[in-house]
């Protein structure tokens, strides 16, 4: 008999990252598909999350990494107000070599197999473009073009309610809301960040930018002549003297047990998921005195307005409900301060309680 004592089952049925209503294996051979969709919770409403499609080194590694994701959502969603769950799906491979019409056709025949348990939308790998092309085959299908009748790019509110939160951590910590004079590191300015960087700019920030895209540098360099200056990599912004705030915009696991030890920031505020590589990191940046706004409270600005896509979307109403997360943060290290413990903890503390309280009342 196979021993599955550290594998996904066991993740999956025994674990602290596990507790999912349902994991799906999706396989279409004709277009090279291979999906999961993972559902961590419905109590809330039907789960929402993204599709990342990425070329993960195994079978094994997607399925950890949309659990992971999914149990995320369920917070996010919660932390957001939403009337949603969480799920997240993870399509295996490199967008760049197999992302086919066919092979968007047929996970959204999967995602429609649900039944609206799980509503999908754009994630790292996949486009506004490609979601029209998944609603084509699926009504449960948000973050489409304007033209079809979606809300278009969700980086626009993300970056928004980062930039609220990183305000709420200032007003936290110096009593100030404002970043003017401010020294922010921004690592990421891709999709999220480079609208991040034009917000802190007209906040009157100084700003210092990295990416691993040249292309991407320049572009943001040529936008902003002024206040704004490149580093090599992460390793050199972390170490950015007079460094007020860290926000890491790019994929996931950022602060580290190598990282945080040599973070010159006092506050971290970034846009990328899953920061925190592993538990007890939170209470590694409380030692250092490091305030750490919670990743999937702040960048929330992204699912509210996929979520209201759902209901007629509406910018000025998703940007209303996004500038909440101000408040929402505050009330995050407010909770963190009376209990004792880290903004992240406290955080889960405030989602676990309002997913509770709706399965008591179902």
């Amino acid at each position: 008999m196979t021993d599955v004592t550290d594998g996904v089952l066991h993740t999956l049925f025994h674990s602290d990252q596990g507790g999912h209503e349902q994991v799906v294996l999706c396989q279409d051979r004709a277009s090279g598909l291979k999906a999961v969709i993972a559902i961590h919770s419905t109590a809330l409403g039907p789960a929402l999350g993204g599709t990342r499609f990425y070329p993960y080194a195994s079978e094994e590694e997607a399925v950890a990494d949309a659990l992971n994701l999914s149990r995320g959502m369920s917070y996010k969603n919660a932390m957001a107000g939403l009337d949603h769950g969480g799920g997240k799906a993870v399509i295996i491979g490199d967008p760049e070599q197999i992302k086919s019409e066919a092979l968007l056709l047929a996970y959204g025949r999967f995602v429609a197999s649900l039944g609206g348990r799980y509503v999908t939308a754009c994630d790292v790998g996949t486009y506004v473009a490609d979601m029209d092309v998944v609603a084509r085959e699926c009504s449960w299908t948000t973050g489409r073009s304007p033209e079809n009748g979606g809300a278009g790019d969700s980086s626009v509110l993300t970056a928004y309610g980062v930039f609220q939160g990183m305000r709420a951590s200032a007003q936290h910590l110096w009593g100030d809301p404002t970043l003017r004079g401010r020294r922010v590191g921004v690592a990421g300015v891709g999709k999220v960040g480079h609208h991040l960087v034009d917000h802190l700019r007209q906040d009157g920030a100084e700003v210092v930018i990295t990416d691993v895209r040249a292309d991407s540098v320049r572009r943001i360099l040529d936008k902003h002549p002024a206040g704004v200056t490149a580093v090599a990599d992460t390793e050199a912004l972390i170490r950015v003297e007079g460094l007020d705030i860290y926000a890491p915009c790019a994929l996931g696991g950022a602060l580290n047990d190598d990282s945080v030890p040599v973070l010159t920031a006092r506050i971290v505020c970034g846009a990328a998921n899953n920061q925190l590589a592993h538990p007890g990191v939170e209470k590694d940046l409380a030692d250092r005195g490091i305030l750490y706004a919670p990743d999937y409270v702040v960048n929330a600005g992204g699912v509210i307005q996929v979520a209201d896509e759902l209901h007629g979307f509406d910018f000025d109403r998703c940007k209303a409900k996004a500038g909440k997360i101000f408040d929402t943060t505050l009330a995050i290290f407010a909770r963190a301060k009376e209990d004792g413990i880290p903004p992240a903890a406290a955080a889960d503390r405030i989602a676990e309680q309002r997913m509770a309280e709706a399965r008591g009342r179902g």
